[in-house]
């Protein structure tokens, strides 16, 4: 029998049956629902700390604190405060292929403005900040290096500041105090969200880190150093020139600083989402490993239930080949349209997810095609059984069946 006739038998087979042929396709349409959901899901969370990353910078290079040892006395990472702002320029002087650097301080403090009051982020930085962060200015300016060296008291502040202090005003050449000192508001920051560990990025008042150090935190020492490598190729080599510099400038003693990349914090980062993604792949899969069995299932009790078709027709000439090829059309057919509507569920399904609570979603297209391609297969392992079982069956057999 040709192939167009087999194939057409099958479609009528499963037009007679349609209930049966619904409920066969089920357990793919739920597995590829399942996988499409999980995998958006995981996929919307790594994008979004992806691009957290990025938000804190492009070609970024972080110095931080490190560990000391003095005598007897020993500190782990982030205790040590060595670092200072003639460490900064010193790097902005020797260290090549550096497009901006900001020394950054940090503190929290009480602000009073405008008749209200406020617990926020002070932080002392430099006029590359919005630069070397990726962090543009929404509305007035930055302050200038100037008014860095002569301790200016000015400053530059978030959203959520903004909001707080300020509802329905214009905060540009306002006046907030931190402590009993007034600083006049140069500029707004665009709203930046939430920071990779869950901090509120726009929470936050910038000052000039000379202002910091001098008059509100009175301290000599600096938070961390952030750097901006001219390109992304010359991250590396920024990295050990930065490295090598400051252990010169230690005079042989042990290093007490950290320099990390982006690239270093992206990837640890993305290590996380990538592992968290594959977990709900993990899951969704033995969802359709699960439905795989269901369909081989209901495929045997539909041998059973068509014997006497199936007797009839080999009775009358056809060959088992012709009734295996059937029942694997079949069962593609079944399979692969349970496929297409798993992946319309599950996109749809994802959707709604991100719609109704905010979750990033991220539909892949390769893990489409996959989900597709997936559940032929598992059609076709599922099927051949029940085909190669009705394919074998005696036609004298098949025909006494009631």
């Amino acid at each position: 029998m040709r192939f167009t006739s087999t194939l057409l038998v099958a479609l009528r087979a499963l037009r007679r049956n349609t209930m049966r042929s619904m409920l066969t396709a089920l357990g793919m349409i739920i597995g590829v629902a399942a996988v499409i959901t999980m995998v958006s899901i995981g996929n919307g969370a790594k994008a979004q700390v992806e691009a957290q990353v990025a938000a804190m910078g492009q070609n970024l290079i972080t110095v931080m604190p490190g560990s000391y040892s003095s005598g007897g006395s020993r500190g782990g990472y982030g205790s040590s405060t060595s670092l200072t702002p003639d460490d900064a320029d010193a790097i902005l002087t020797e260290v090549k292929n550096i497009d901006g650097l900001s020394p950054e301080v940090r503190a929290r403090k009480q602000i009073l403005a405008n008749g209200l009051n406020w617990s926020t982020n002070i932080n002392g930085v430099g006029p590359d900040y919005p630069y070397v962060r990726n962090w543009p200015i929404a509305s007035g300016s930055m302050f200038t290096d100037q008014e860095v060296k002569s301790l200016g008291k000015v400053c530059v502040i978030g959203k959520t500041v903004v909001d707080q202090v300020f509802p329905n005003e214009n905060p540009i050449g306002q006046t907030l105090r931190i402590g009993n000192l007034p600083f006049r508001i140069l500029g707004v920051l665009s709203p930046k969200g939430f920071s990779l560990f869950g901090s509120d990025e726009d929470d936050v008042v910038l000052i000039p880190y000379t202002s910091h150090m001098r008059r509100v935190s009175r301290q000599t020492n600096v938070s961390m150093i952030r750097i901006q490598a001219a390109e992304p190729e010359n991250i590396a080599s920024v990295k050990i020139a930065v490295e090598d510099l400051l252990t010169q400038r230690r005079r042989g003693r042990e290093p007490d600083f950290n320099v990390r990349t982006q690239e270093e914090l992206a990837n640890a980062a993305s290590a996380n989402a990538k592992t968290m993604t594959g977990l709900l792949a993990g899951i969704a899969g033995v969802s359709l490993f699960v439905g795989g069995i269901g369909f081989m299932n209901i495929m045997l009790v539909s041998v059973t239930v068509r014997s006497r078709e199936i007797g009839i027709r080999l009775a009358i000439g056809a060959h088992g080949r012709d009734v295996l090829t059937q029942f694997l059309i079949e069962a593609i057919l079944l399979s692969s349209l349970g496929g297409l509507i798993g992946v319309a569920v599950g996109v749809g399904g994802s959707q709604l997810l991100s719609h109704y609570n905010g979750w990033p979603v991220l539909v892949p297209a390769m893990w489409i095609g996959i989900s597709v391609a997936g559940s032929a297969f598992v059609g076709i392992i599922s099927g051949f059984y029940p085909a190669y079982k009705a394919a074998q069956l005696d036609p004298i057999d098949a025909l006494r069946y009631e």
